[in-house]
């Protein structure tokens, strides 16, 4: 993220700029996307592309904080653009924004590593602070997507995933059950290391390691076993 100049100048608190890249194969979808974002002082749109081929080339160019992917696009869609972008440049915060949420698109995204997933019938203002918490780190879901990712997860008895909740935060150090608790919470990584006193490379090791102990790909399977633990 970056500031402004005139913010400088100006001897005005230093907000960060989050920077935006849309992918979306629709053409009105972008140009209202980029109405929606531009309208909020915090957010900078800094590039556009019609399919995921062509959003490598300019997530390559312009290094955003935030990409909102679309799922499908001609040529590459959002899923594969999500795995090769994610392979080159893993600390950009993928998005996906669709009007598509089922099961298997929602758990493929967020097992690639996307940092959130919106439908594109959420409010603008909702849309703006989901931008808004990805840029800040967080994860980031419709009310419907959390639904349907806590029901995935949920399937088996309450008692029963209680007990492999905790035996799996029973496998890490308190430093790093500490870093559980707070993704938990919603923490983002520079929150996470402000609370406990560390730097955020630190953060980000923990972090590591929790995912290779535990049965998780992403931050947000580290949420969803901190609460069936009943340890937030």
């Amino acid at each position: 993220m970056t500031t402004t100049t005139a913010q400088h100048a100006a001897g005005q608190a230093v907000r960060p700029t989050v920077r935006v890249v849309l992918v979306d194969d629709e053409t009105l979808v972008r140009v209202g996307l980029r109405l929606i974002l531009g309208a909020e002082p915090a957010i900078e749109v800094v590039g556009e592309a019609s399919d995921g081929v062509d959003a490598l080339d300019v997530v390559r160019r312009t290094s955003p904080d935030v990409v909102l992917m679309d799922i499908r696009m001609p040529r590459l869609d959002g899923l594969a653009a999500t795995e090769q972008l994610l392979a080159t440049q893993p600390d950009a915060r993928v998005v996906i924004l669709t009007t598509f949420d089922t099961d298997e698109m929602v758990l493929g995204a967020l097992r690639l590593g996307a940092a959130g997933f919106l439908l594109k019938d959420t409010p603008p203002a909702e849309i703006v602070r989901h931008v808004l918490d990805a840029g800040a780190g967080r994860t980031t879901l419709s009310p419907s997507v959390t639904d349907r990712l806590i029901a995935s997860v949920t399937q088996r008895p309450r008692d029963e995933r209680r007990t492999a909740a905790r035996e799996c935060l029973d496998q890490l150090t308190d430093r790093e059950r500490d870093v559980a608790r707070a993704i938990g919470r919603g923490l983002s990584n520079a929150e996470i290391a402000s609370e406990l006193f560390i730097t955020v490379a630190t953060v980000k090791t923990h972090i590591s390691r929790i995912l290779e102990k535990m049965p998780a790909e992403n931050r947000t399977h580290i949420a969803i076993c901190v609460h069936e633990a009943g340890d937030v």
